[in-house]
């Protein structure tokens, strides 16, 4: 008997090591590519040319970030990312809240307020989640073009709004759905109306949803880059068709450690937002955003 304790243990010890291992080469091997662009940026460029691309910096420096921030050319502008970047803050905020708000607001109605008709509403908002955006480009360009809102960045805060509104609806209705009807009803017996019970009932308790809706809305609307190449264009442009213009330019010797030092820049807030709110994406997803 206790030969076979001592064989399950061992069993067990070695199971769990081939599974750790296991895990940990395949974490290694996705990390790879962010090592590179870490490392990269991190060297000078006679060393990027002298060396390999995966070694640790010899000689650790800064100055393909500050290049890539205030002094990459973009086009025939050499003012770096700064610009871009702020242009890419200024888009995803207003679109993240907007998109949030109106989701947040036609969930609530969709699930606590239904009319005649609310079931093929929501399908065609669901519908809505698998266009794909080369499908609304033409029609997008058309209602800016009438808006005057073509080549700006309120244009692309726009068209974000719209794109989201189908999806920060699908979280918030399938979370609201599982809230029961009776504390509705109860806030109504007490003399609360529309307003009142969204604010003070419902939204307390969608934490977790706007959690996820916000970080969802903020990774696609920052990683986007066929809506800002299509609507706008010169100093009004996001950062991530900044950082293909700064990629695509070639001014003598490659610049390897810049354009690394550039996408590290403009991937860093989704990185920042992951890593911070990342376990409550999660724990929003499991409370209710992809059921019903």
């Amino acid at each position: 008997m206790a030969t076979d304790a001592v064989s399950a243990r061992r069993s067990h010890r070695i199971g769990r090591l081939f599974i750790y291992g296991s895990l940990i080469g395949l974490a290694a091997f996705y990390l790879m590519p962010l090592w590179v662009m870490i490392v990269t940026s991190l060297k000078s460029l006679d060393e990027i040319y002298a060396g390999s691309f995966i070694g640790p910096p010899q000689a650790l420096t800064f100055e393909a970030w500050r290049k890539a921030w205030g002094e990459a050319c973009i086009g025939t502008a050499c003012n770096g990312l700064r610009p871009y970047f702020v242009n890419s803050l200024l888009m995803v905020i207003p679109a993240v809240g907007l998109s949030t708000a109106i989701g947040a607001i036609n969930g609530y109605i969709l699930t606590k307020w239904r009319f005649p008709g609310a079931n093929f509403v929501f399908g065609m908002l669901l519908f809505g989640c698998f266009l794909p955006f080369q499908a609304v480009i033409l029609p997008m360009a058309q209602v800016l073009g009438r808006l005057n809102l073509s080549g700006s960045i309120a244009g692309l805060v726009l068209v974000h709004t719209v794109y989201g509104i189908s999806f920060t609806t699908l979280f918030f209705r399938n979370y609201f759905i599982g809230i029961p009807d009776e504390l509705t009803r109860a806030a109504q017996i007490d003399g609360a109306g529309f307003f009142r019970i969204f604010f003070s009932v419902m939204l307390p308790t969608a934490l977790p949803i706007i959690v996820v809706s916000c970080i969802w809305q903020f990774t696609q609307i920052w990683n986007d880059f066929l809506f800002g190449v299509s609507f706008t264009a010169g100093t009004s442009s996001p950062v991530t068709v900044a950082l293909n213009n700064i990629v695509n330019v070639t001014m003598g010797r490659k610049q390897y450690n810049v354009d690394m030092a550039a996408a590290m820049i403009a991937a860093l807030p989704t990185l920042i937002v992951y890593v911070v709110a990342g376990r409550f994406f999660v724990r929003g997803l499991t409370a209710g955003a992809v059921k019903g």
